[in-house]
């Protein structure tokens, strides 16, 4: 269950990740919960993930079944009309809720769930377009990820097991192109052999939070498999039939892990942009409350999220309180600030700056939002 402040926190990732893949030349695309057995007869799942899968659900005489995964709709979508060599490459996203049959053993708070929202998208390349995606995909899983305040990162390249499906030229060529942008980003890299899926090679970024654990979030797997099984294919400059190579990725892997790390990393003490309630406010006495309430107004006004503490509690209660919600900043108002019309400023960590006008701490607060740092 998302409550009000951690949907506001989820509301604000999603916002600022769907906007950089719309700058980035995605297309979002909604897909159905359920999908009829023959889908997943097709693209295979059935016949190798359906453990995995949770019960049919007869409708008309027919069996459905809860998605386990977006990729065979997604691919549904290509295959609605003739695509041109022109058209490529598409890049096509959606924020879409699978489901995975996890034993009641192996679930674990918001990290390990029957039920998750994936950033999922698929890239429909030609062969020679495919060097450049990757390189695209794994600089923009990257600048995601520096944006939720991670700058370590370890990224490890799983190659062909034994058994498999895909011709081993593509497998040659997938794996050299995952190398070499590997070798380009300038990160870390180890290379697990075997590790791959039977369907295609994969890289997986893992982040190191502030405590120095290791958490894998973003994926960037091959798929050799889907575009066989459904018959994907593009009209080349030769006007014959082509098949393209298909690409999944997940960069923040499922926003429910995704925000249980970002809790584990932060500690509760978001960056000031992600942070439900910004700013709080609080009238040393019932004298300033109406001055408390225009402050909130003029907050609002400039969009910053605020709550006025207009309780009966003690100057002191009120900040304790407020530093336990981790609130970022604390405007402590008495006859001083509200004769002087300024507010006195205090950090989460305890840290006093002091009266200074409203205007000053405005930009002050929107300098910390557009930067994305913690305070």
């Amino acid at each position: 269950l998302w409550h009000p402040k951690g949907g506001l926190i989820r509301y604000l990732m999603e916002e600022h990740a769907k906007k950089m893949h719309l700058e980035g030349g995605y297309e979002f695309v909604f897909t159905p919960h359920i999908g009829r057995s023959v889908l997943w007869e097709t693209s295979g799942h059935l016949d190798f993930y359906k453990e995995s899968m949770y019960a049919p659900i007869e409708i008309d005489n027919q069996e459905y079944y809860l998605k386990p995964m977006n990729c065979p709709f997604h691919v549904q979508i290509y295959k609605s009309r003739v695509r041109s060599y022109r058209d490529l490459p598409i890049r096509m996203a959606e924020w879409g809720t699978v489901y995975r049959y996890e034993r009641s053993g192996t679930l674990h708070g918001l990290t390990r769930v029957r039920g998750f929202t994936q950033d999922d998208a698929h890239l429909f390349c030609a062969p020679d377009q495919m060097p450049a995606e990757i390189d695209m995909v794994l600089n923009f899983s990257i600048d995601l990820l520096k944006d939720f305040g991670f700058e370590n990162f370890q990224l490890y390249l799983s190659t062909r097991p034994e058994k498999r499906v895909g011709e081993e030229a593509k497998w040659d060529a997938a794996e050299d192109a995952l190398l070499e942008a590997l070798k380009r980003s300038g990160h870390p890299y180890d290379i697990n052999e075997g590790d791959g899926a039977f369907y295609g090679p994969k890289i997986d970024i893992y982040v190191t939070d502030a405590l120095e654990r290791p958490w894998q979030l973003s994926t960037i797997q091959f798929d050799f498999n889907l575009p066989e099984r459904f018959d994907l294919t593009f009209i080349g400059p030769d006007g014959q039939p082509h098949r393209p190579y298909m690409i999944h990725r997940a960069l923040m892997g499922s926003m429910e892990r995704f925000f249980g790390v970002l809790i584990e990393h932060y500690g509760g003490a978001f960056p000031v942009w992600l942070t439900p309630v910004q700013v709080k406010l609080i009238p040393i006495t019932d004298d300033q409350n109406d001055y408390a309430y225009d402050i909130a107004r003029k907050l609002k006004e400039a969009g910053l999220r605020v709550e006025v503490d207009d309780s009966d509690s003690r100057m002191n209660a009120k900040i304790r309180n407020a530093q336990l919600e981790k609130i970022p900043y604390m405007l402590v108002l008495g006859a001083k600030e509200m004769d002087a019309g300024q507010v006195n400023v205090r950090l989460r960590n305890g840290k006093r700056l002091g009266a200074m006008s409203l205007e000053d701490f405005i930009a002050l607060a929107k300098e910390a939002i557009e930067k994305k740092v913690a305070i």
